[in-house]
This record gives C-alpha cells, structure tokens and sequence, in this order.
C-alpha cells in the first residue's frame, strides 16, 4: 500500500486548500481512510475519517464545519478540503489508512501513512 499526499501550501487567514492522497496498491474497499496533522512540537493529530465507501465521515470537534474529508474511488482518492482556515491550522497533514472499518482518532491504529504535505497559513 501507498499513500502519496499533496497539495499542501501556503494560504492566508481565511482561505482554502484541498489535499490529496493518492493511494495504491492494493483495492481499498473495506478500509478506513483517515487525514492527521502534525503541529511543530506537538503530537500528530486525528482530523477526520470515512470508510471507503463514504457513506460516513467523522471529524476531530476543532475543524468541523471547516473541513469536509471525502473519496474518489474511480481515481483511488481521498480528498480533505479545508476552508476558513486559521493560523493554528500550520500543520503537516498525513493520510492514513487502515484495513478496518471503524471510528478511529489514534494514530496507531492505523497502517498505513502518506509522507505528509505541509500546510503554512499566515495571519
């Protein structure tokens, strides 16, 4: 399995990125698919989660309503558009998946890891 991220950048206070994780390797039907982020000096943390299928999706409380994580199966996929993005969001973001369906915030509970992509925005 791999997981590529990109789209990461630099974007003022209020503005927009949409990331990306290619993933490859294997059919992913039946797993979780899940993006974190890691702040400098803290510890890597759960954004938010869908099951491939995406029939559901699950949020960390600090960007619901900002962001919204979903998948392309055609293009294997997996999306998190943010939007209202704040300075506290400065983060490298990783995509993550695990060959399980469930409601998972831990970061060992997944596989799986993209090389992170990172996201820098200015006040």
């Amino acid at each position: 399995v791999q997981l590529q991220a990109s789209g990461g950048g630099l974007v003022q206070a209020g503005g927009s990125l949409r990331l990306s994780c290619a993933a490859s390797g294997r059919t992913f039907s039946g797993y979780t698919m899940a993006w974190f982020r890691q702040a400098p000096g803290k510890e890597r943390e759960f954004m938010a989660s869908l099951p491939w299928s995406g029939d559901r999706t699950y949020y960390a409380d600090s960007v619901k309503g900002r962001f919204t994580i979903s998948t392309d199966n055609a293009k294997n996929t997996v999306f998190l558009q943010m939007n209202g993005l704040k300075p506290e969001d400065t983060a490298v973001y990783y995509c993550a998946a695990d060959p399980r369906i469930g409601f998972r915030t831990k970061n060992y509970e997944y596989e799986y890891w993209g090389q992170g992509t990172e996201v820098t925005v200015s006040s």
